[in-house]
């Protein structure tokens, strides 16, 4: 059933925001030299890598200085790109994700093999499910950035401190997989985008 819900919204999604995906497109362009979309290797289900999608907010080449972001320390990041972060529009071409069943809308954020690496065998629990655009870790650190950005060694805390609390509220909706639990954390991310 949750699959439905993910072909449905994901395809409803990305045809009603034609306009705004347009929009932000030409913002990206007018703003900084570079593709319009960011695509990054990510480890999804059963620890398969595939492409995720994202509409690009730092310079090109970026991820070449470092994988993670610290908020308004990093200047990777374009005018744009704080744009898009802020309210979390960055994520919209993950709906291509969803709809090509890389992801749901409602699961752990995929990380990169650096980090799923660095995984023991109880946290990779994580990759027993599709990754999601959205779960209890993301709108528990949906300011991670400035979190980020407040530490000495970024990398350090991701490490030892965020990628282990994280797994502990993906676990919440990996042991509670339901459709009312998958409709309650759509509501309360919306919520919280909004500044609810």
């Amino acid at each position: 059933m949750i699959r439905f819900f993910d072909l449905l919204f994901s395809f409803l999604g990305l045809i009603l925001l034609l306009p705004v995906f347009l929009v932000i497109a030409g913002f990206i362009t007018l703003d900084s030299k570079g593709g319009i979309f960011y695509k990054q290797t990510r480890v999804g289900k059963d620890g398969i890598d595939f492409k995720l999608y994202k509409f690009r907010s730092m310079t090109s080449g970026s991820d070449k200085r470092g994988l993670i972001t610290v908020g308004a320390k990093d200047s990777r990041i374009t005018k744009a790109g704080y744009f898009l972060r802020k309210y979390k529009l960055d994520e919209l071409p993950q709906l291509i994700n969803v709809l090509k069943g890389d992801m749901s809308l409602v699961g752990p954020r995929p990380e990169v093999r650096k980090y799923v690496n660095m995984y023991n065998s109880e946290q990779r629990n994580v990759l027993s499910v599709l990754p999601g655009i959205t779960d209890y870790a993301s709108i528990e650190y949906m300011d991670e950035n400035k979190l980020l950005g407040n530490a000495v060694d970024p990398d350090s805390v991701y490490i030892e401190q965020v990628i282990p609390n994280k797994i502990v509220c993906n676990m919440k909706y990996i042991n509670n997989h339901t459709t009312q639990e998958y409709f309650k954390i759509i509501f309360i991310t919306l919520l919280k985008i909004v500044g609810f």
